[in-house]
């Protein structure tokens, strides 16, 4: 079973903090298991043969019918059951253990009569210093790690706030800032050292130069291009409506009128992409908006729509903008999916779905792209660019996603505008509040077609 982890655990600054602590640790039990098992080693070597010299003379000394030293004797209480057996297969050993509460060395040799002749020497010096040699490691250990873990977040700190600044640069780029750089102070200083994340920078910086370049130089060529054609366009056009009447005067017209809305859709397309498009603010209802749109499809293509309105809110935002978005995504769905086609508004929220196809899958996970249709669809993919363009002029958000009975849908949600703006919209006529009030009854659906309403 697998336990999820808090998102914070995959940083790189919490995994370096995790291995330097780790190799801390592991460094400071390596140095010291070392230094206690060499200074216990010394230790407990020096009382052995300070036991053993004295086993020797209490040994002289039973043989010779003297009387014994203190701390010798003949089966001493206390005396380690290890040592007693060694003593009684005529072998002499040492040991340390507790003996009236208190550290021991023992040392034991064979007697007469599988007697054993045992000293004991005092230990608690020795191990007083061994438990004071382990805690000063401990103690050290903990101030080595905290120290290491101190530097180690500093450097490593500086490195992910480097990494924090190129991936947020990286970000606003993605977005649309051509102009972000990361301008690292290593990669611009070439006598300097330069690492991984300096040369992360100057690629991403460097890769940023030449997409804008790439970026403006395909701008301005669109413009030039829609602006050079505008002129000889015109003169097609006038031309055009001069031919006699008939078929192939029709078809003229027809292909001329194409190229004339290609045209403009580049030159929009080219300003848009200029990021200087300015909003005039103004205030009307939405279901307004939404009606005015689906009238304006219906006659211009003869095509239904409905329009349903589950909660109506009054807005302040371009009118001009709004319905050419509004316009296009109708325009869309009356062109490559199926009847009925819907607009709904519901608050902020217009949503305009029919019952065809959907989208496809290139569209839905990026988003639209000039110049690119599949499935044998007709069109060069410039109404759902100029929409997501328009869209985010206005600061709204437009989403493409497939139904799952079928269709595609668009959702365009705009965003909450102050009652006083710069466009010196009007109030709702009926004293509703600028951007939420209700004006119609929840629920209600009309229907346009080919005819005006009144």
């Amino acid at each position: 079973m697998r336990i999820p982890l808090p998102r914070w655990t995959g940083t790189l600054a919490v995994k370096a903090a995790a291995f330097i602590t780790v190799m801390c640790c592991a460094l400071a039990a390596l140095l010291g298991v070392l230094v206690h098992v060499s200074v216990t080693d010394q230790t407990v070597g020096q009382a052995r043969e300070l036991a053993l010299v004295r086993l020797k003379d209490a040994t002289s000394a039973f043989e010779s019918g003297d009387t014994l030293l203190p701390g010798a004797g003949l089966d001493p209480d206390g005396l380690p059951a290890p040592l007693r057996r060694l003593a009684a297969h005529g072998e002499r050993g040492t040991m340390v253990a507790r003996h009236h509460g208190r550290p021991t060395m023992w040392a034991a040799g064979p007697a007469d009569h599988g007697r054993a002749l045992a000293v004991e020497v005092d230990y608690s010096q020795q191990a007083g210093t061994i438990a004071g040699l382990d805690n000063a490691i401990l103690w050290s250990s903990g101030l080595a790690i905290g120290a290491t873990l101190a530097v180690g977040a500093f450097a490593v700190t500086r490195v992910t706030r480097r990494l924090h600044a190129t991936a947020q640069v990286a970000r606003r780029i993605s977005a649309g800032d051509l102009d972000a750089r990361v301008h690292d102070p290593l990669s611009r200083d070439p006598s300097r050292p330069q690492d991984e994340v300096a040369a992360v920078a100057a690629a991403l910086d460097t890769m940023a130069s030449s997409l804008q370049s790439k970026l403006l130089a395909e701008q301005r060529f669109t413009a030039d291009v829609a602006h050079e054609l505008r002129t000889p366009l015109t003169g097609l056009h006038a031309a055009a409506e001069l031919l006699p009447p008939g078929r192939p005067t029709e078809l003229v017209r027809d292909r001329v009128a194409a190229l004339r809305t290609l045209t403009e859709d580049l030159l929009e397309i080219s300003r848009l992409d200029t990021g200087r498009e300015r909003l005039e603010l103004d205030g009307e209802h939405l279901s307004a908006v939404a009606q005015r749109v689906v009238r304006a499809a219906a006659g211009a293509t003869g095509a239904d729509a409905e329009v349903r309105v589950v909660r109506d809110v009054y807005v302040e935002t371009d009118r001009r903008r709004l319905e050419r978005v509004l316009g296009n995504l109708v325009a869309n769905a009356h062109r490559h999916g199926r009847p009925p086609v819907t607009l709904t508004v519901d608050g902020p929220v217009v949503t305009v779905r029919d019952h065809g196809v959907g989208y496809p899958a290139y569209l839905v996970e990026h988003g639209p792209q000039r110049f690119r249709t599949e499935g044998g669809a007709r069109g060069h993919g410039l109404g759902l660019t100029i929409a997501l363009g328009q869209a985010e002029v206005l600061g709204a958000r437009l989403e493409f996603a497939n139904a799952p009975d079928g269709g595609a849908v668009a959702r365009l949600t705009l965003p909450e505008r102050p009652p006083q703006t710069a466009g010196g919209g009007r109030r709702g006529e009926q004293g509703v509040d600028a951007v939420s009030g209700d004006s119609l009854a929840d629920g209600a659906v009309s229907r346009a077609s080919g005819q005006r309403r009144p």
